[in-house]
């Protein structure tokens, strides 16, 4: 028994030897409180986990794509642990107003709540839990295109037009921008709301714009305010109408052309932070365009989401990504969240997000493209205390990036964060990174550590231990059979 137990203390020590080798290769970095350091997951609140039935109605049917299917504040609540775990820092879970419609796109009411979503009492909670976890919470608010019952409707002077079902409201009109200024206003400061994407804006003039942005930081200047929609106005993050497009059209097969990106990319580490996405709430699936290209799913999900959020901008994932979820734009790409899937690539996205979250310079430092080439990218981020590579082989073929040390630097090693994998100069001058195909790896550039002696040792010790152990075993085990027969 003995020897048993100075088995495991022997192994402990060979953990605990290896996690001072390896562990503590990525330093932590204090994270800004910016956009650029954030990563958003975007969901519809009906759409994702029914908490509690005592908000369903005979409008709840899950059968009916076009219906409330009874997902509500309580069931994010629930499922705070499975968001938490992919790493997200915010999420945008859409508008919560009363609404005639499970997306929240024919509000009635820019105060009272959707009760199928549930009371504020609940929403409040909800609020805290994900607060409590450092996970921000967005939503929307539609500035016009609402349900022709809103309770302002019937003000003088509001109403422009009607389009589709819906009434849009006269955005030139001094009375409707201080009336919108000052809803979003107290609902912001009421539930100490982290986030705002204003959505609908089309007919909103950038002055407007403004003085609502600048209205929404006075009452805290940690307010995200964003939009769906191409704008000048003074916004934390620009959003582009084919950035979706761009990126899934570099992502949905092997070998296709990621040039395309680089304009997005370039501004978004140069000026203010560009949102990236392979796709939207409103739009088409990102896996309907991978589906129609018949390739593999799971590893085209990856693929598009390790990018997002490994590239420069602002991630947006869309809730269901993560497992494949398709359909067109609509109630056929607003699926019921299906909870019983494979989690290897929430897993996966949880664990390249330890990396994100735990550094600024990964996430937001200096950035230079080392290769870009038809679908195999290789980059670096770097800033005074991390120098990292990020290599996105997104091709058909096994590739490989010299990466001279001349510029690198002698007595320095390159580590893998996901394979452990170690690499020296070779003999040419060069650390060779070299990746497989449709893979996505981060490596930390960091000085050479050399041989961990008290890891060898300790591991010396331990096969050491155990083959005295086993000796010992089978010695016993030879002595009792003698006895037995003896005996016998």
């Amino acid at each position: 028994m003995k020897l048993k137990k100075w088995l495991s203390v022997l192994t402990a020590v060979v953990l605990l030897s290896t996690t001072f080798a390896f562990g503590s290769i990525a330093n932590a970095e204090n994270k800004a409180s910016t956009i650029a350091d954030e990563s958003i997951y975007d969901l519809l609140v009906d759409r994702f986990f029914n908490g509690t039935g005592k908000n369903d109605d005979e409008q709840v049917n899950t059968k009916d794509p076009e219906m409330f299917a009874g997902g509500d504040f309580d069931g994010l609540v629930k499922k705070v642990d499975y968001i938490a775990d992919m790493g997200y820092t915010i999420l945008s879970i859409g508008s919560v107003f009363e609404t005639k419609k499970y997306d929240g796109s024919m509000v009635t009411s820019y105060s009272a709540l959707e009760s199928h979503f549930g009371t504020e009492e609940e929403f409040q909670n909800m609020l805290h839990t994900y607060q409590n976890q450092d996970i921000k919470i967005m939503v929307d608010f539609p500035l016009s295109n609402v349900s022709p019952n809103h309770e302002w409707a019937s003000e003088a002077g509001f109403v422009t037009s009607a389009n589709d079902g819906k009434i849009q409201w006269d955005l030139t009109n001094t009375a409707v921008q201080d009336k919108l200024i000052e809803s979003a206003s107290q609902f912001v400061s009421k539930f100490g709301i982290n986030g705002v994407r204003l959505t609908n804006i089309e007919s909103a003039d950038t002055a407007f714009l403004n003085r609502m942005i600048d209205t929404l930081k006075a009452g805290n200047s940690n307010v995200y305010v964003i939009t769906n929609s191409e704008s000048d106005a003074n916004f934390d993050a620009k959003f582009y109408e084919d950035t979706a497009n761009l990126f899934t059209n570099a992502f949905k097969n092997v070998d296709l052309d990621t040039g395309v990106l680089e304009t997005h990319i370039n501004e978004a580490t140069s000026g203010t932070p560009v949102l990236s996405m392979t796709d939207t709430i409103w739009s088409d699936r990102f896996t309907l365009s991978s589906t129609e290209e018949e390739m593999y799913q799971p590893t085209r999900s990856k693929m598009s989401i390790a990018s997002t959020l490994l590239l420069p901008g602002v991630p947006v994932v869309t809730y269901g990504s993560e497992i494949a979820m398709n359909g067109t734009a609509g109630a056929e790409a607003h699926q019921y969240y299906n909870f019983k899937t494979d989690s290897e690539l929430v897993d996966y996205i949880g664990n390249l997000q330890t990396l994100l979250n735990d550094s600024d310079t990964l996430r937001s430092g200096e950035f230079k493209w080392i290769e870009n080439d038809n679908g195999f990218m290789a980059f670096e981020r770097k800033s005074d205390k991390e120098d990292w590579i990020v290599v996105i082989n997104n091709s058909s073929k096994t590739k490989r990036v010299n990466l001279p040390v001349a510029e690198i630097g002698e007595g320095k090693e390159i580590r893998g964060m996901f394979d452990s994998e170690i690499i020296r100069a070779n003999k040419d001058g060069n650390y060779t990174i070299i990746l497989d195909r449709e893979m996505v790896e981060v490596y930390q550039i960091i000085d050479a550590r050399g041989i961990n002696m008290s890891y060898i040792i300790a591991l010396g010790l331990v096969v050491v231990i155990y083959t005295t152990f086993m000796i010992v075993v089978m010695k016993r085990g030879k002595k009792r059979r003698t006895e037995q027969v003896n005996n016998g």
